[in-house]
């Protein structure tokens, strides 16, 4: 029989798999609408040549009121300070109930409306709402695992402390925000995307609860951008699906993996193994001079990460010496 601890992370699955299964199913009744369809690259194309102020004003009330519920769940659940526990407790049902409705209404939305916030804001937006949360992570788990193959452990207090208290509120909007960019449609991209977020989501459904600490959980989401990343841009048929699957496996092997008490033999054979599969790919796809954009996403990761601990550090500086958090010892 599964454990208490277990639980509520195969409820995170089977909440994920549901409203996709329901996403996938009702997509056919979409057909109807006109799309602007592909024009160039980062201009989506799923938004109506037409749209209308009721298909834009829905889609911002449905993400505003999503949004707003479940920050405020966060805001109850931590003024209650109830410390972490096996059970699901009254505020993790409501974390589900709020999620469940308004997946359904963003659905319902879809089928009346179409368009999601993607009409009014670029596709740059939800990339990087996502991308920020995934760099912030870094931040998060840098006293268990490092910055760089383990290294890097030590980050300001403060940092940390302010960091823990309220990630909660910005990945709850980064996932909220891309949710509502999109509207539920049923390509192989869409559907991944969809589940992935949903699952994602389903961390705010486990605040204080132990399953949202679990370090294979944490680890699986995080790495689960991987295939998310390379089914979308293999889709498109341009070449990059290795750019973004070696770029977010880079970030896995110098940082990642470590933390998870895997001695250094074994993590350097999966880092040979990875640099052998990398340069077999490239040699086979025949873009073995390309392979340097590998690099792309894990030197903006790593460089995001370095502006927000140096600009915290430059901060604390800034302030009166009464007010600085001493750097940890």
């Amino acid at each position: 029989m599964l454990t208490q601890a277990y639980k509520p992370l195969i409820g995170g699955v089977l909440f994920a798999g549901a409203i996709t299964a329901i996403i996938a199913a009702t997509a056919a009744g979409l057909s109807d609408f006109a799309l602007i369809g592909p024009t160039k690259p980062f201009n989506y194309p799923w938004r109506l040549v037409e749209p209308s102020s009721w298909s834009q004003l829905s889609a911002w009330l449905g993400y505003a009121g999503h949004n707003l519920s479940v920050w405020i769940i966060i805001a109850y659940a931590q003024r209650k300070k109830p410390g972490f526990s096996d059970k699901m407790r009254g505020f993790n049902w409501a974390m589900v109930a709020v999620n469940v409705l308004f997946a359904g209404l963003h659905i319902l939305q879809t089928h009346l409306w179409f368009d999601g916030l993607a009409q009014d804001v670029p596709e740059v937006t939800a990339l990087g709402s996502v991308a920020l949360m995934l760099m912030v992570i870094l931040i998060l788990e840098a006293p268990r695992r490092g910055l760089f193959w383990g290294k890097g452990t030590k980050l300001p207090k403060r940092l940390l402390a302010v960091t823990k208290a309220y990630h909660g509120y910005l990945f709850s909007w980064a996932l909220i925000y891309t949710f509502w960019y999109h509207p539920a449609v049923a390509t192989t991209g869409h559907l991944w995307g969809f589940f992935y977020l949903l699952l994602l989501l389903w961390q705010s459904v486990l605040i204080f609860n132990r399953a949202h600490m679990n370090r294979w959980w944490t680890l699986f989401l995080e790495i689960l951008v991987i295939p998310h990343a390379v089914l979308v841009a293999y889709a498109q048929g341009k070449g990059m699906w290795a750019m973004f699957g070696y770029g977010f496996g880079s970030v896995f092997i110098l940082t990642q993996m470590h933390g998870l008490g895997w001695s250094s033999r074994l993590r350097q054979g999966i880092a040979v193994a990875f640099l052998a599969s990398m340069i077999g790919v490239y040699i086979w796809t025949d873009r073995l001079a390309q392979w340097h954009e590998i690099t792309r996403i894990p030197v903006l990761d790593y460089a995001v990460v370095g502006l927000l601990i140096g600009g915290f550090a430059l901060a604390n500086r800034l302030m009166s010496p009464d007010q600085q958090v001493d750097e940890p010892k």
